[in-house]
């Protein structure tokens, strides 16, 4: 479902190419580029949240190959289209990316392309007899190298990541103490400081 909802986005960034201009290679590398980028991040990220912050940098302008790949075939595909054209185009394009941002960000009402899933994440928790805001027992997860309860707790977004035992220890020096670093570095990248980095300067992949 996550690499269907991926693809959606990715058709909003690739305009159709009409019959000559899907002849040329060099059209046709950029389109494949975008689609692959956008699968990749969908297979590659450990978390839907993941894949919205990927997902955010292309949108917003952040990723440098998204942007040579967009200015690319935007510049095949308009190669023969009137200045006034291009620019009315261009401007269909940056509102269509405003769009797919607001859709991914929840800034409007309705259903998010990546739903919330902390629901689901605290009943399963709930069923295996967790309670899903217990620092506790997210640590006793990590500590036995429980995956599953421990990614449970983290989408369940019930309690504190960065929570230590009487000793000091937290969750990632006990999922590093089992050797389990995809697990360490999944809590490095959920806890709330990692999503709160400064942002550089946004900027459309389209043109002005």
């Amino acid at each position: 479902m996550k690499t269907i909802r991926t693809l959606i986005l990715a058709s909003l960034l690739i305009p159709a190419l009409p019959t000559q201009a899907a002849e040329e290679s060099t059209g046709l590398s950029h389109a494949l580029t975008l689609v692959h980028m956008f699968v990749r991040i969908a297979a590659e990220s450990d978390t839907s949240t993941a894949s919205l912050r990927a997902i955010d940098e292309v949108l917003s302008g952040r990723n440098a190959a998204a942007n040579e790949a967009v200015a690319g075939l935007l510049n095949e595909v308009l190669a023969d289209v009137s200045p006034q054209d291009r620019a009315t185009i261009a401007a269909i394009g940056r509102d269509l990316v405003g769009v797919a941002r607001k859709n991914l960000l929840g800034m409007k009402s309705g259903e998010s392309l990546f739903p919330d899933r902390s629901m689901e994440a605290r009943k399963q928790l709930n069923a295996m007899g967790l309670t899903y805001h217990d620092s506790k027992q997210f640590l006793d997860a990590v500590k036995r190298n429980d995956s599953i309860a421990a990614e449970l707790f983290i989408a369940g977004r019930g309690v504190d990541l960065s929570a230590t035992d009487f000793w000091g220890r937290d969750a990632v020096d006990f999922a590093r103490r089992n050797h389990n670093e995809n697990l360490a570095q999944l809590i490095l990248r959920s806890r709330p400081a990692a999503r709160s980095e400064p942002q550089a300067p946004q900027r459309s992949p389209f043109p002005s």
